[in-house]
């Protein structure tokens, strides 16, 4: 397809700068075939039935945005992918200067060695991985807020908590799964009364969730990797579910790209860990999900492409086309919508 198909205008003053508060008053459109429902998060009980089961992404957004220093000149890293429990591939600024072996220092006595460098990109070595490189990024690094929320100071203080999901438990992501934003503690006690399980599994966002489509068509696109996990305890959940009647609500595109890298032919869940690139267009067949909770995604973009393959090009442009009219508010910190998978 041409990825003009995936065009929309959308007026500046509705990409959303804080999020909403308490997070589940934020506006929920609800897309049915043949309708349009303006309704607001704290109603997703009653938009749900007792069996059905939410999906949600436990990832953990970490702070990869850290500034060093090569010798006496100043460098920014933003962490994007991690290729070992010490090393991680970054976008480096500048980057010309970096060449392979320079020794970067920051904060807190951590340490990095540029091993290579691809344009602006290095892939770095940390002085030390795993649990203590994660600890000493929580003190010295700063939360990776995608490029349209503007902050002339960068992150603040309020964003390590408003960038963070309340499910959030293994660190990896370098962006938030922003459907999962949405819940509250009180959200979670309502569901549970209603009888509305809830299972996670783990997809470690990047930063290339952020990049709009440039190939003049979908089919030259690259998909960038993500890591992820579905655990054999999940699994079970998400196929009993299904056998017992209940719906399968993905939480954000992150959990409906992960369970759909895992599933057979006919649509069973199975363990999964490895990386996955899977790139979701209109004329998919999907296997595992009836619903899917998501924010209002950029155009042109692998996300909008993903939400109309899932509820149909026509409904999501008209769906779009409602929500801003009605000021609905976009991207990462904005509003979200409710949509049931076209036949």
């Amino acid at each position: 397809m041409k990825t003009a198909e995936f065009h929309f205008d959308l007026p500046p003053d509705r990409i959303a700068q804080t999020p909403a508060r308490p997070r589940d008053s934020a506006r929920l459109l609800v897309v049915e075939p043949g309708r349009l429902i303006d309704r607001r998060v704290r109603d997703l009980p009653d938009l749900l039935r007792p069996g059905d089961l939410l999906v949600f992404n436990d990832t953990r957004v970490i702070p990869a945005l850290l500034e060093g220093r090569r010798g006496e000149a100043k460098v920014s890293f933003s962490l994007h992918r991690r290729t070992a429990d010490d090393e991680w591939i970054a976008f480096a600024r500048p980057a010309k200067k970096l060449k392979p072996e320079d020794r970067v220092t920051f904060g807190d006595g951590l340490e990095g060695r540029v091993v290579a460098r691809e344009g602006g990109e290095v892939r770095l070595k940390f002085s030390v991985g795993g649990g203590a490189l994660g600890n000493m990024l929580g003190r010295i690094g700063r939360m990776p807020l995608p490029p349209y929320i503007r902050r002339k100071e960068g992150p603040c203080d309020a964003d390590r908590a408003d960038y963070q999901t309340m499910f959030a438990r293994a660190d990896g992501a370098v962006a938030a799964p922003t459907a999962g934003l949405h819940f509250t503690p009180a959200l979670i006690r309502a569901l549970d009364d209603r009888k509305i399980a809830r299972v996670t599994l783990t997809l470690h966002v990047g930063a290339g969730t952020f990049l709009p489509v440039t190939a003049e068509d979908t089919s030259e696109h690259r998909m960038h990797a993500e890591y992820g996990e579905i655990t054999q305890e999940a699994a079970a959940a998400i196929n009993a579910a299904r056998a017992r009647g209940g719906r399968i609500v993905a939480v954000g595109s992150t959990s409906l790209r992960l369970m759909e890298s895992a599933a057979d032919e006919s649509g069973t869940i199975r363990p999964f860990a490895g990386e996955t690139d899977i790139f979701i267009t209109p004329g998919y067949r999907f296997r595992t999900a009836e619903m899917m909770l998501t924010n209002f995604h950029l155009p042109r973009s692998t996300l909008f492409m993903l939400v109309t393959a899932f509820a149909g090009l026509e409904r999501m442009r008209g769906a779009y086309a409602h929500a801003i009219a009605s000021g609905y508010r976009f991207y990462s910190y904005g509003d979200a919508c409710l949509l049931s998978r076209a036949a």
